[in-house]
């Protein structure tokens, strides 16, 4: 049974577009507790600038993430880059806005682990979120086998939280994170966590509009969140969900050079359905 997290953000607004709900699903890098308190100051700010109704779609982990927008579901999907490249095969969904940040997938070890080289993992069982999570392991681990020659066994533990968690209890030899989610664990975790291996850096996730979104609708939602990057308290709300230094994406620009890295032979797609 997949569990759908729903947070609706319907205000009265004096708006064309007021008796339209759109739903935007969240990559669930995060729980979804974590998420709706990112994401609500965000949809609320939206609503009231852009004049947008919107509803959080939150699946409760990747897979079903992957299914649902592999289904054409949301209305808008916040991804990560080979995501975006799977959404716009699929739909054709478009990027939007993106982070001015680049993304680096990264491999963490316990501090005190006798781990301390890449050839240290051989053999040894790795943690990652799911197969798909990009920098955090579909990435990662195409370069660990094909760059670095790693043999290496996997387990997936559904979120980024996890994986430092299974490292940290000694579940596993190291773990794939990303920089931008280990930044938000407590100092005391992030003190006893090292990063032994960065991946090279990529254009960061998108918010991507499906084809049935209006042009117009899609227009007031990139307007409004690059807006929020001119005042303090804005890059703050950009910054808690990893839309900092927002700009413009650009499919051809950003995403399409990942089509170029086949990386088809890591990706796991579910074949449930997706609704």
């Amino acid at each position: 049974m997949i569990r759908v997290y729903m947070l609706a953000l319907c205000f009265l607004l004096p708006s064309a577009w007021a008796g339209q709900v759109y739903t935007l699903s969240v990559v669930p890098q995060f729980t979804p507790v974590d998420i709706g308190l990112r994401w609500s100051p965000v949809l609320a700010y939206l609503e009231k600038e852009a004049g947008v109704s919107l509803q959080l779609r939150v699946m409760e982990h990747i897979p079903k993430f992957e299914s649902d927008f592999l289904a054409g579901v949301p209305d808008l999907v916040f991804l990560n880059p080979y995501h975006a490249v799977m959404a716009m095969k699929a739909h054709g969904y478009v990027p939007l806005v993106r982070g001015g940040e680049m993304l680096n997938g990264i491999l963490v070890v316990d501090r005190d682990s006798r781990i301390k080289r890449l050839a240290d993992l051989d053999d040894k069982t790795l943690a990652f979120p799911s197969p798909n999570a990009f920098g955090a392991s579909l990435y990662m681990r195409a370069l660990l086998a094909e760059k670095e020659g790693i043999t290496f066994r996997t387990t997936y533990v559904g979120t980024h939280q996890n994986v430092y968690r299974h490292v940290l209890l000694g579940e596993v030899a190291a773990g794939g994170g990303i920089g931008a989610t280990l930044d938000k664990e407590p100092a005391g975790m992030r003190s006893r966590l090292t990063v032994l291996y960065t991946t090279p850096g990529v254009p960061s996730h998108p918010l991507a509009a499906h084809p049935r979104v209006p042009t117009e609708v899609r227009e007031r939602l990139t307007a409004a969140l690059l807006k929020l990057d001119h005042d303090p308290a804005g890059r703050k709300l950009l910054a808690a969900v990893e839309l900092d230094r927002a700009q413009v994406a650009d499919y051809a620009r950003d995403y399409a050079p990942l089509e170029k890295l086949k990386l088809g032979q890591y990706a796991q797609i579910e074949k449930s359905g997706g609704k």
